[in-house]
């Protein structure tokens, strides 16, 4: 698995057309808020041009890329912390997500009823954010009033994590969410224990009418500099125009995307932003019959990729023998690549890089 993406926001904004457009899995997208319940997910497999390229060059029995999932959660309203609309319940179900992507309406549409009656994607943006900032400081709440009374023991590590705590609610009462904090390292290490919402990295996805996929209008630019100013990106995408892409063919596909001015699809977009956000990295391995595609986080050392494969291979790790995409593709072969010196021995302080093929050699 690549990562999971939590698809969130306000009700009639076009989460699940925007869901059926990436998965083609045929959720139910209705005019109505809370047509989602049960949250929606899908599997689909990474575009990954590499993957392909090598499977052309090597020819394998089997290419097998890597997945992501993509959950699709119930419209949020305002209150959603408190559980107006299920809001509790649907909040719950983003907690293990590894990013959230918040559809944020910027068509009009006469036929979709917006829940407050107008289009405003800064207010939409707004609320949700609250509601996610509220929800966290309510879990924080329960956990600090535990810590206190645990604390009275003067335990050094408690307290330390009751002042860390304290802190962050702080933060979060002024309207910062955990994601945008600048923290050290030991603290960074206690957030990601807490599993808060707002410290989960947030992408936005404008869905924009078809007119402002070639020209942006006011609305979308304003999600565009708001996410600038986070930090993080917001993708232009007209499900759509996206739901109309399924329907093509790989080559009718192409076309319909330079007619709109467009370079890839929005499953593209999503992939590449959800990979810089989290700072993932591809490497490949060829075993037997099977080329595959792997994520790991950026830096992960040769031992704790292989570890990624099966745990064995990590405790046994002696080395990796690693050649870079763009080299074994120049090569022709991996005999070639041989030949020529591009494959490289790599011990355990080797970081794996992206577009590595790499063949780990361990003591079974």
């Amino acid at each position: 698995m690549g990562f999971s993406c939590g698809i969130i926001g306000l009700p009639n904004v076009g989460k699940s057309t925007i869901f059926n457009a990436l998965t083609a899995a045929g959720a139910p997208a209705s005019n109505y808020p809370f047509c989602t319940i049960e949250p929606n997910v899908g599997v689909v497999a990474v575009p990954d041009p590499r993957l392909q390229g090598l499977a052309s060059l090597l020819h394998p029995p089997q290419a097998t890329p890597t997945f992501l999932e993509f959950r699709d959660i119930a419209g949020l309203v305002e209150g959603a912390h408190q559980g107006r609309g299920r809001g509790n319940q649907f909040l719950d179900q983003i907690r293990n997500v590894d990013v959230l992507v918040q559809v944020v309406r910027c068509f009009e549409d006469p036929d979709v009823v917006h829940v407050d009656g107008d289009v405003d994607p800064l207010r939409d943006m707004e609320v949700l954010e609250t509601e996610l900032i509220l929800a966290d400081l309510q879990l924080l709440d329960r956990r600090v009033e535990k810590l206190r009374k645990a604390a009275k023991s003067q335990d050094k590590g408690l307290l330390r994590e009751l002042g860390f705590l304290e802190q962050l609610a702080r933060r979060l009462d002024q309207g910062m969410r955990a994601s945008t904090l600048k923290l050290p390292q030991e603290e960074k290490a206690l957030l990601g224990e807490q599993g808060l919402l707002t410290a989960k990295p947030m992408l936005y996805v404008a869905n924009v009418g078809e007119e402002e996929l070639r020209l942006p209008g006011p609305r979308r630019r304003a999600v565009e500099e708001k996410a600038q100013k986070e930090g993080t990106v917001a993708l232009p995408i007209c499900g759509k125009v996206e739901a109309e892409l399924l329907e093509l063919s790989a080559e009718e596909r192409q076309d319909f995307l330079v007619e709109y001015g467009l370079e890839t699809s929005g499953l593209e977009k999503v992939v590449k932003a959800g990979y810089d956000l989290l700072e993932l990295v591809t490497f490949y391995t060829v075993v037997g019959r099977e080329l595959r595609a792997w994520t790991v986080p950026k830096n992960t050392e040769a031992p704790r990729a292989a570890g990624k494969i099966h745990s064995d291979m990590e405790k046994g790790f002696i080395r990796a023998e690693v050649v870079p995409f763009e080299a074994l593709m120049r090569a022709g072969s991996l005999a070639r690549a041989r030949e020529e010196g591009l494959v490289r021995l790599e011990g355990r302080d080797y970081h794996i890089q992206d577009g590595d093929i790499v063949t780990f050699r361990f003591h079974p």
